[in-house]
């Protein structure tokens, strides 16, 4: 995932307002307790930073890949492929 996709995730999912005050406010657990947005600019692989957000915020599997749905999902960190 490129910081591009990040960002577009970012406005599909939450929207263009709210997703950039999200990614900029909330501070997540599963990134050292900094924003997506903090993480971002420290270097944190976009991949990581989108996992952790829709974690925290909950969003279902299936819903975490915009409005594309023949976008491949990036996997979890951590994850082999099979």
């Amino acid at each position: 995932m490129r910081y591009r996709e990040f960002w577009q995730l970012v406005d599909e999912v939450f929207g263009a307002s709210y997703g950039r005050v999200l990614a900029g406010d909330q501070t997540l657990g599963g990134l050292d307790s900094r924003t997506a947005a903090q993480a971002i600019e420290d270097g944190v692989e976009p991949r990581e930073v989108w996992h952790a957000l829709c974690d925290a915020m909950e969003i279902p599997e299936a819903q975490r890949w915009g409005h594309d749905h023949r976008r491949p999902a990036p996997p979890q960190p951590g994850a082999t492929a099979s």
